[in-house]
């Protein structure tokens, strides 16, 4: 059922990438495919006493940087992508903007300075998507806010190795679908659930079900990131692209190199399989780094990764591990961020620096915040567009103690 259309004029942008506006009451209504300083008409598809939903479905007086969607499935309704109306130039200071709003309104940061990293292809990277399957077994993604199906043959943002099982494979009646793929290793694997059923690829594929981790087996996949080989597990998280891991390696090491390269004790917390354990060095001989990770895949992962480099990962929930003296910080949790109990166990360690991975700017306006009440100064931000065409940002940033709070 189609719900009130209104005319709005949207002002800037949100976090999580819609566009912010106000009704003719004053409501705050968050837009869907616009872009700030636009007058449109918009469908309110959910309302709610102090905030509404819309999405445009014309638009009156158009913004700089409004371009024609790049992929064809996004009229069809497709709802992996939510930018592609934006040019990619304007999304990356979009993304930058989004930041330094939210550090400056939740973080209580004071002009803080947010830049812009080193640039990312915004289409042709990803090795990792998420969909379902259609009707007929076609991988498809989901329709924007619902859960229905939309078939899809390419995908604009997905590495080759990604569309081509996209375009070919069939995956039975899966609910869920996640390819993944090594880019530079060349390696495939399929993970569907709740099982395998139906399930065709090519014969170099991994093809593992839910059902099949549930019982105990493990699969997994190779890639290539800062000089290494990492192992990556179904139930492991590893970074959108090895282009961007690349990345994400060279911006921590760049923070860590400005505000404390004598360090000889490191901790990488929420560590995943190893990437900043692993990769991130120090001027001094006979580094000494502690890795903490509570999911039992990403842990087997990181030891293995890691087994020949003076590292110890410790499998603990972050708000039970007891903390280990460090210099150095670094952590890139979940998207929910370091929260309370994070924070508390940054403070414990005694490290002089904390670089932060966020991958949700309200978590990191949070995390600042708190950051700071534990006498963390915000340093500096940089943007990252690991995922392009979307109101997705990765952002590093740098937080150094204050020694005299």
């Amino acid at each position: 059922m189609a719900g009130p259309v209104i005319e709005l004029q949207t002002t800037a942008v949100a976090v999580g990438g819609e566009m912010v506006a106000r009704d003719p009451e004053g409501r705050v209504v968050f837009v869907t495919g616009a872009l700030p300083g636009e007058t449109a008409r918009v469908e309110l598809y959910d309302e709610r006493s102090r905030f509404a939903r819309a999405s445009v479905i014309e638009v009156i007086d158009a913004a700089p940087g409004r371009v024609s969607p790049p992929c064809r499935h996004v009229g069809r309704g497709c709802g992996g992508c939510d930018w592609q109306h934006i040019d990619v130039s304007v999304q990356t200071e979009l993304r930058r903007s989004m930041v330094a709003d939210v550090l400056a309104r939740d973080g209580g940061v004071v002009d803080p300075v947010v830049e812009t990293g080193e640039p990312l292809a915004a289409a042709g990277l990803r090795t990792t998507v998420r969909g379902t399957a259609g009707a007929d077994g076609r991988f498809a993604f989901r329709r924007r806010r619902t859960n229905q199906p939309v078939e899809v043959d390419s995908c604009l943002v997905a590495h080759p190795l990604v569309e081509e099982l996209v375009a070919e494979g069939r995956f039975g009646r899966a609910q869920d679908v996640t390819i993944r793929v090594g880019a530079r290793t060349g390696e495939r694997m399929v993970l569907t659930s709740p099982s395998t059923a139906g399930v065709r690829v090519p014969d170099d594929v991994k093809v593992i079900g839910t059902d099949q981790l549930r019982k105990g087996r493990r699969a997994w996949i190779h890639e290539e990131v800062a000089g290494r080989t990492w192992r990556v597990s179904a139930e492991s998280f590893f970074q959108a692209s090895p282009e961007g891991a690349d990345a994400l390696v060279r911006e921590v090491q760049q923070l860590v190199d400005r505000w404390a390269p004598e360090h000889t004790r490191l901790v990488d917390l929420c560590c995943g399989v190893g990437l900043f354990a692993g990769s991130i060095l120090s001027e001094e001989p006979g580094q000494r780094v502690v890795g903490v990770e509570r999911n039992a895949s990403a842990v087997a992962d990181a030891r293995h990764n890691l087994a020949d480099e003076p590292v110890r990962i410790v499998k603990v929930a972050l708000g039970k591990w007891q903390p280990s003296n460090a210099q150095v910080v670094v952590a890139d949790p979940a998207r929910s961020g370091l929260a309370r109990e994070g924070v508390w166990a940054v403070a414990e360690t005694g490290a002089e620096l904390c670089v932060l991975v966020s991958c949700d700017p309200a978590s990191l306006g949070r995390d600042a915040r708190l950051l700071g009440e534990e006498g963390y100064r915000h340093a500096g931000s940089r943007t990252l567009d690991l995922f392009g065409h979307t109101g997705q940002v990765e952002v590093v940033s740098a937080f150094v103690r204050d020694l005299q709070s």
